[in-house]
């Protein structure tokens, strides 16, 4: 099962087109990669999938089929956070569902079962930590819980606006782009275009969702850097 995921993430985040771009290369007058706007002809694309050509004039949509995917919180970007290593973003998130250790209430909360311990889902990528979060999604709702936790800080999931949750996201984001520095070059690169996401990230009042956002915001800052 393990092979057949990483083949299929390995076509998702790299495979190319053939196909003629629909933008330009150049927009305002600055260089990118046509690459970004590729057009995919997939006649059964995923069904949460917004492909690279739904970009509007000014857009670029953060897609998995090509470099811009680094920037999800999908991508295998390793990052040390608070001394702990964690192998993406994803896994860090859905990790914060799972009880951290033997005194979390979360544990032995009847009737509830962890097929994966916190560190197993810490060391997660792409739909592999998404489908462990899911688990632990239906566990919340069964123990009727709206809060996930880190380092024994318990942060109220959904909460809308810059909640904790978001900030904590924020911080774990800026984390991955100073310890990956491929992210780093490819955010630059996206120059002052508008970051679409891939697919549908919930609703804007819930901005630790909004990854996309949270990119523009954080290359707005590094951009003024010396």
């Amino acid at each position: 099962m393990k092979t057949v995921l990483k083949l299929s993430l390995a076509v998702l985040f790299l495979a190319p087109s053939s196909c003629a771009p629909n933008r330009p290369a150049t927009q305002a007058g600055h260089p990118y990669p046509a690459s970004w706007w590729t057009p995919v002809r997939d006649p059964h694309p995923p069904s949460w999938e917004i492909l690279p050509q739904a970009a509007a004039p000014g857009e670029v949509i953060l897609s998995k089929r090509n470099e811009l995917g680094l920037l999800s919180n999908f991508a295998a970007t390793p990052l040390v956070f608070h001394g702990k290593k964690f192998a993406s973003v994803e896994g860090f998130w859905q990790a914060t569902k799972y009880p951290e250790n033997e005194k979390d209430p979360r544990m032995h909360y009847p009737g509830i079962h962890w097929p994966y311990t916190r560190a197993q889902v810490e060391s997660m990528t792409a739909f592999e930590a998404k489908h462990a979060g899911d688990v632990g999604t239906t566990n919340m709702k069964t123990m009727g819980i709206d809060w996930v936790s880190f380092e024994g800080r318990h942060m109220v999931y959904r909460a809308p606006g810059e909640s904790d949750f978001y900030k904590l996201i924020v911080q774990v984001m800026k984390e991955k782009l100073k310890q990956n520095p491929q992210v780093r070059d490819v955010l630059l690169r996206t120059g002052d275009l508008r970051l679409r996401p891939d697919h549908q990230p919930g609703p804007p009042s819930l901005k630790a969702w909004q990854y996309f956002d949270i990119w523009m915001s954080i290359r707005a800052e590094i951009s003024k850097a010396p």
